[in-house]
């Protein structure tokens, strides 16, 4: 069974981490751990089975030097499911936001008419039903986004009580100071947890003075990007990079931004799959960078000696700019065949 093969397997929901030796001895060693526990290693009682305990305690995706070896932990993201309250005007571009952003995004609208512009807007699902009935069927989770934007305090508040049982990522709620003081004290009278409700994030959206349902709708994706990058989780795989993993042939190569200094343009944990034909699913950064590390890549392929490859990529001085590293900065690269 491979790494993907173990992740379908075992629980999505649960946080899980890859662990990979980048450099060293066990170089291309790699480990599947959810909740310090080990679900896969690519070798019987390999490099990881013999560290399981510091295994264990890494907690933050990078790197980290296990005696001589270079480990890099991956806690990759789930796709961000989007659950947005109410159809109304600020939520259309809300709506077409989450989809560009690659969110999975779920509408509950009870009045058909505007249920019918959240379908247009291009939303993945939408619950044309009262907001209780739909929210009781919607289960959350450590990626679910909540984002609240009813036509009034009372379905706010009702919204509110059933989204504050379950798990979720981020509640937003949209609202004058008056308002979400209501919706808030009537909500604790009732019962619900005050740890959840004094968290929510209201006024929703970031402070930029946002006034257009568009401007607001930016706010609020901004919002929602800054907590998701505060959980320390790398990009994650792509629906479209796992279908090829499983479903293309030939060798291909995963690329994967291990290590990042200076203002490179992608993050770590950053993926792209290069294809045989030397086509990519997703970015590393574009640009002469990217073109650098495809070619390293198709380069690996036809190598039977060698599975992996740390590359280094160095965007700064002279020779980068003119070659159009504009960004600037230094990543290393693990190349692996898939």
């Amino acid at each position: 069974m491979g790494l993907f093969e173990a992740m379908e397997q075992y629980d999505t929901e649960k946080e899980r981490k890859i662990l990979t030796v980048v450099k060293g001895v066990h170089v291309g060693e790699k480990a599947l751990f959810s909740e310090s526990r080990l679900l896969w290693e690519n070798k019987d009682h390999g490099f990881f089975h013999k560290h399981q305990e510091i295994a264990e305690k890494i907690t933050e995706s990078g790197i980290i030097n296990v005696e001589e070896e270079m480990i890099f932990c991956d806690i990759p993201g789930q796709q961000i499911k989007l659950v947005i309250c109410g159809g109304g005007h600020v939520s259309i571009p809300i709506i077409q936001l989450g989809q560009m952003m690659g969110n999975h995004v779920t509408v509950i609208e009870d009045r058909p008419k505007f249920a019918d512009h959240a379908r247009r807007a291009g939303a993945s699902e939408v619950f044309c039903e009262p907001f209780q009935d739909a929210l009781k069927k919607i289960k959350g989770g450590r990626d679910t986004f909540f984002v609240i934007v009813t036509r009034g305090h009372r379905y706010d508040q009702i919204c509110l009580f059933e989204i504050a049982k379950k798990e979720h990522a981020y509640i937003g709620m949209m609202g004058s100071k008056k308002r979400v003081a209501t919706v808030k004290k009537q909500l604790i009278e009732d019962g619900a947890d005050p740890q959840v409700i004094e968290n929510i994030y209201s006024p929703i959206g970031l402070s930029i003075g946002a006034e257009t349902p568009e401007e607001i709708a930016v706010a609020i994706a901004a919002e929602m990007i800054q907590v998701k990058n505060m959980k320390k989780r790398t990009s994650g795989y792509t629906k479209e990079m796992l279908h090829a993993i499983r479903e293309k042939e030939g060798t291909k190569i995963l690329a994967t931004i291990v290590t990042r200094k200076g203002s490179a343009p992608r993050a770590v944990g950053t993926k792209m799959l290069i294809l045989p034909d030397g086509n990519c699913i997703g970015t590393i950064g574009g640009g002469c960078m990217e073109a650098d590390v495809v070619r390293k890549a198709r380069t690996l392929m036809g190598q039977n000696e060698s599975n992996v490859q740390l590359c280094r990529v160095d965007m700064t001085g002279a020779d980068a700019e003119e070659e159009g590293m504009v960004c600037g900065g230094i990543v290393d690269v693990f190349l692996e065949k898939i």
